[in-house]
């Protein structure tokens, strides 16, 4: 919010510099992003008296005009090209030497079209105040002392504060709450304008029809006759433009100063206008919320679609505005209106901010509605409005309608309760100077939370109040540590002690942190790329397990994900529409999932691969070659090896997402770690991805438990043998369902110590090979750490494994 230095001062009796004001606000919370010094844009300006006015002799839309401005050397003859010029009027003169810094223009000496020119008779947006101006700017009056500086008669002695708050700071929207704020800052004495109670007529009527008192708590209609809609004064048009807002005329400029001045939204209405859109001869003034198939034109011309959480103010129940957010443009106030309609009301926070959003609208008054409106001052902004329209407008009051619904007043405020103790064990203890350290005192306390409005009563515990909340803070000011907070700010946070506790240790990661990097290093060392989605997903029809999200950002996205897979495949559908090719990445985020305990959540670890992952295609005529179901599984058993994981595949059937018969669980020790699978092939081609695509799930519970178990958490080192291995290869025909993992487990518990290692280098389906089999053929390799092994160490060891497979698979041996 814009701050007019001069306006503030007129209601704390505050003197200090801008520069050091700014300092003060900006430490309390209150930061200062600019100081706009008006006092710059005008400084070496004048007011001057346009003696003389005649044609210029060389120019027809040049003025050449002598300008009386109490130089005892007589006048300045300045050449003007503004068609409002004439002779014996006063205006603002920009003498020579004068910068004006709005314009980036010093005046110096010069010749126009030959005749000299020694100064600038200025418009007002030559001087910043206004963005265009058809003409010079005139003074109103006859009696201006010639010479006096400009800036007091145009507000530009003033200097601007742009201000901003924090969002639970309603009362910081308004200059009489930055007036309460600096008061109590510096201990200026508040000057708030005194508000005489408005004159109803009691023979008035103003039928008010409140169909949602829980959106519009309160609403006073006041309807006021006789209206003189004119340009309003200066002084008052300064101000709001100070405040960075257009003046229009008295009535909308009231509202908005209003508005400025107390942070109380306030809306006009043309009453006649209203009876012409309500129809028929009564008028009743009502807030609803919109129907559906409802619309109307805003102040802004826009025609507006209403949505059923749209509140609307209606007269005999046809829409004329947005409540809290704009007006309508068929009712509003124009040059000859002559009765109004003044709408001073509270409105819901949680409605408005709705309501504005669901329309793409954010105005002055909805930002301060969904902050929330001081419901204590509704009826003193109502009656300042009233009071300066019947002063500036000449206006009326034939009738005035309340409809209130709020709680008591007592309500308007809450008791908390503060122990000093609290206050000192939060805030710590404070400088004294001297190398002195101490506490807050009682009286600092006392005196702190006075200024701000509230009401200290002692307990019958020592060093223990009640503490009464004033309605302006009632909404920020809800627990004890709300007023700890208070209390520091005020105190300055500067005096606070900021060494470190006397005991500290360093910071460490915990064992399921550190673990955590390390799965993330070894799955961007096998070239995954991390990703990280949103936790929100699709409904599911066959999903009845999945989260429903109370408040959603999107309707669309209403649920909390139960996996992960399902945003990797999205992902790397988005990646190959951009043209950036195949998405190989991991992510590891949290899932959320419904039982019959409860509402659920865990952390998992997923990925996809797909695509051509070799370099330089030309080998191949640049085609593509997709990833064969080995290689993607290649990709993962590398990072369990660098993990020193060993996991177990078994075929799995139960992701209908996943290819039936290229998909496996993964297993560790008997528990089942995830499931890895190419994507079912009627996926692929609703999603339009390559030809080979393929993802994994892991439960990052069964993961971190087996690295978190002692003997893998430091793996013991095994003495390399310096003896030459004995290979032996073995091949034979076996049963296709049988597994390469059954096979492999079978030779390693046969072979024994002696058996270093098994590989499989060759498989093979098709001519002479028996319908049901496939051939294998495994390396094992022979190797001990004492001495070479012999043919006799070797071949009864080979023999038992040889044997072991004939007996378990029914293999047929071919070596």
């Amino acid at each position: 919010m814009r701050i007019s230095l001069n306006w503030l001062r007129e209601l704390v009796d505050v003197n200090i510099a801008p520069e050091e004001l700014a300092q003060m606000l900006t430490l309390a919370g209150f930061e200062v992003e600019d100081i706009e010094d008006r006092r710059t844009w005008a400084e070496g300006v004048v007011v001057g008296k346009v003696i003389t006015r005649q044609q210029h002799p060389n120019a027809d839309k040049l003025s050449l005009c002598e300008v009386d401005i109490g130089n005892p050397s007589g006048y300045l003859n300045i050449v003007c090209g503004a068609a409002n010029v004439r002779a014996d009027i006063y205006v603002p003169v920009a003498t020579v030497g004068t910068y004006l810094p709005v314009i980036d223009l010093k005046i110096k000496p010069t010749k126009l079209r030959g005749v000299r020119s020694e100064g600038m008779i200025c418009s007002l947006a030559e001087i910043g105040l206004m963005k265009e101006s058809a003409g010079i700017h005139i003074f109103e009056g006859d009696n201006l002392q010639i010479g006096a500086d400009v800036r007091p008669l145009l507000d530009l002695d003033d200097v601007i504060l742009d201000l901003s708050s924090t969002a639970n700071r309603a009362d910081a929207l308004s200059m009489v709450g930055v007036a309460r704020e600096v008061s109590a800052l510096t201990g200026a004495a508040l000057k708030l304008p005194q508000v005489a109670e408005a004159v109803i007529p009691s023979e008035g009527n103003l039928p008010l029809k409140i169909s949602e008192p829980k959106a519009s708590p309160a609403y006073i209609g006041t309807a006021i006759a006789n209206v003189k809609i004119a340009a309003s004064p200066d002084w008052l048009q300064r101000r709001i433009q100070a405040a960075g807002v257009r003046p229009i005329n008295n009535v909308v400029d009231i509202t908005n100063y209003i508005l400025l001045e107390w942070g109380q939204p306030l809306h006009a209405f043309d009453r006649d206008r209203l009876q012409s859109v309500a129809g028929g001869d009564n008028l009743a003034i009502g807030v609803r919320f919109a129907n559906s198939d409802e619309s109307f034109k805003t102040l802004d011309s826009q025609t507006r679609n209403l949505q059923s959480q749209n509140l609307i103010i209606t007269a005999n129940d046809k829409a004329v505005a947005l409540a809290g957010v704009m007006g309508g443009e068929e009712t509003e106030v124009y040059d000859g209106t002559e009765n109004l309609i003044l709408e001073a009301a509270i409105f819901d926070p949680v409605a408005i901010r709705r309501s504005a959003r669901s329309q793409g609208l954010r105005t002055e008054a909805s930002t301060r509605y969904e902050r929330g409106v001081n419901q204590a001052e509704l009826e003193i902004a109502c009656n300042r409005a009233i009071a300066l329209i019947t002063e500036l407008a000449n206006g009326t009051v034939v009738a005035q309608e309340f409809a209130d619904f709020r709680p008591d007043k007592a309500n308007w405020s809450r008791s908390i309760e503060l122990r000093l103790e609290r206050v000192n064990q939060v805030l710590g203890a404070v400088d004294l100077g001297d190398d002195q350290l101490g506490e807050i005192q009682p009286e600092d306390v006392e005196r702190i939370l006075t200024a701000l409005g509230c009401t200290l009563q002692p307990t019958d515990r020592e060093q223990v109040w009640m503490v009464t909340v004033p309605p302006y803070r009632y909404r920020d000011l809800e627990r004890e540590i709300d007023l700890i907070e208070e209390v520091a700010r005020l105190y300055g946070y500067g005096k606070f002690c900021d060494t470190l506790p006397s005991k500290t240790e360093a910071g460490y990661l915990s064992l399921d942190q550190q673990l955590v990097r390390q799965l993330r290093e070894a799955f961007r060392a096998a070239g995954l790329t991390e990703v990280m989605h949103y936790s929100y997903a699709v409904a599911k029809s066959e999903d009845d397990t999945q989260v429903r999200i109370a408040n959603p950002m999107f309707t669309e996205y209403s649920l909390l994900r139960s996996e992960l897979i399902a945003g990797l495949i999205n992902s790397f559908q988005y990646n190959l529409e951009q043209g950036n090719g195949a998405l190989n990445a991991f992510e590891i985020g949290r899932v959320f999932w419904s039982d019959e305990e409860g509402l659920a959540e865990a952390d998992s670890l997923a990925g996809i691969l797909g695509g051509d992952p070799t370099q330089g295609k030309w080998i191949r005529g640049g085609r593509e070659q997709a990833m064969t179901w080995f290689e993607a599984k290649g990709v993962l058993e590398s990072v369990f090896q660098r993990l020193s994981v060993p996991v177990e595949y078994q075929p799995d059937r139960r992701d209908r997402r996943l290819h039936p018969g290229r998909t496996a669980s993964l297993w560790i020790q008997g528990e089942r770690l995830g499931t890895f699978g190419q994507l079912h092939p009627q996926l692929r081609q609703e999603k339009g991805l390559p030809d080979a695509v393929y993802a994994f799930d892991l439960d990052m519970d069964v993961l971190l438990n087996y690295l978190a178990e002692e003997e893998h958490l430091t793996p013991p080192f095994k003495v390399y043998s310096t003896y030459p291995a004995a290979d032996r290869d073995i091949a034979f025909f076996a049963p296709v369902e049988v597994t390469v993992a059954e096979i492999e487990r079978v030779i390693k518990k046969a072979g024994g110590k002696l058996l270093d290692g098994v590989e499989l280098f060759d498989e093979y389906r098709g001519e002479n090979v028996p319908d049901g089999q496939r051939s294998l053929a495994l390396r094992l390799i022979y190797r001990v750490g004492d001495r070479t092994l012999t043919d006799e160490d070797v071949e009864p060891v080979h023999q038992k494994v040889r044997d072991e497979l004939v007996e378990k698979f029914r293999v047929n041996l071919r070596s």
